[in-house]
């Protein structure tokens, strides 16, 4: 894979001197270039993502689709959260923000003699393999997901941010990045300051984040489409996290939900809260394999007529106001 290590090293070079830096220098942020290197990166990792959706997962949807889409508006809305997600607006913002407070701090540690801990170095010519390294950040990575997407349906000023993710009552491959600012940073501040923990390298991490969003694109897509018994159990189809976004089984969290599924009642919070591998849905008795495409949306919505927003903005401070109490 060196050569499309070196491809994209040499894209990322091109871009940020011919486009970003001379624009850097003019707004006089030449001292922080080296954010700026990593930004361009991250806007052509969301490129490669975008054309991909476009270009694969679009066909699918067309192909099998769940249901007709009539609420285009809904679907723009969502096609505007992953353009500032995907080509790296939101993590430029990060940079910006809250990526200082965590060099501070883990300057901090490593000054005051507290070291991380590099995972890949546990089984010296083994873990050390690129592939197998990689490997082991995806687990780890993926069972911190599941317990913090648990937490964002378990936590009630939590899910007052997070039920914006599932008020998009048609799923679509664009669906994913539908989600409140803060819930997002909270996220995205927890996994970074995993990253550091546990020693991942720059390029994996980029590299983990991108599987992770492409495969929840996918996942999101108005398609028809599981793995088959097995397949389902070794990674999250479209079928399964759909049931996740079923009214009233996958993420409900006022007890409300269906008296059974699978013969037992519905686990606390909601089913199918994996990321990427179904395991710990299995594992921690959470996982509803389901084989039907049930209608997506929140409970308040459809039922009571709660407005969660159309627009960008909108849906943005309506869950400023739900964090509140006041929507």
């Amino acid at each position: 894979m060196d050569w499309l290590d070196n491809l994209f090293s040499l894209a990322q070079q091109w871009v940020f001197e011919t486009v970003l830096e001379p624009v850097m220098f003019a707004l006089h942020l030449g001292h922080l270039l080296e954010d700026g290197y990593a930004a361009t990166g991250w806007l052509l990792v969301g490129g490669v993502q975008i054309l991909f959706l476009v270009a694969v997962i679009g066909p699918l949807q067309r192909w099998r689709p769940v249901e007709a889409v009539t609420d285009r508006r809904a679907v723009r809305t969502d096609l505007l959260y992953t353009l500032i997600h995907r080509l790296g607006l939101f993590r430029v913002a990060l940079f910006f923000t809250v990526q200082p407070m965590f060099d501070r701090l883990f300057g901090s540690l490593r000054v005051a003699g507290f070291g991380t801990a590099q995972l890949d170095q546990f089984w010296p010519g083994v873990t050390e393999l690129p592939i197998v390294s990689f490997a082991i950040y995806l687990v780890v990575f993926d069972f911190a997901g599941y317990w913090i997407h648990r937490a964002q349906h378990r936590l009630n000023w939590w899910w007052s941010l997070h039920s914006l993710h599932h008020s998009q009552r048609q799923l679509t491959m664009w669906s994913d990045n539908r989600n409140h600012l803060l819930d997002d940073l909270l996220r995205d501040s927890l996994l970074v300051l995993l990253a550091k923990l546990i020693g991942v390298a720059p390029g994996q991490f980029v590299a983990l984040v991108a599987i992770t969003q492409l495969s929840e694109s996918l996942q999101h897509a108005n398609l028809r489409l599981g793995f088959g018994a097995v397949g389902d159990r070794l990674w999250i189809s479209p079928r399964f996290h759909r049931a996740h976004h079923a009214i009233g089984v996958g993420h409900e969290n006022d007890g409300a939900g269906p008296v059974l599924v699978h013969g037992r009642s519905p686990a606390l919070g909601g089913h199918n809260f994996g990321v990427l591998l179904p395991w710990w849905d299995i594992l921690f008795g959470t996982a509803s394999f389901e084989p039907n495409y049930q209608g997506t949306g929140v409970r308040d919505q459809v039922e009571q007529g709660r407005d969660y927003g159309r627009g960008f903005w909108s849906q943005q401070w309506l869950g400023l106001k739900r964090l509140t109490g006041k929507a």
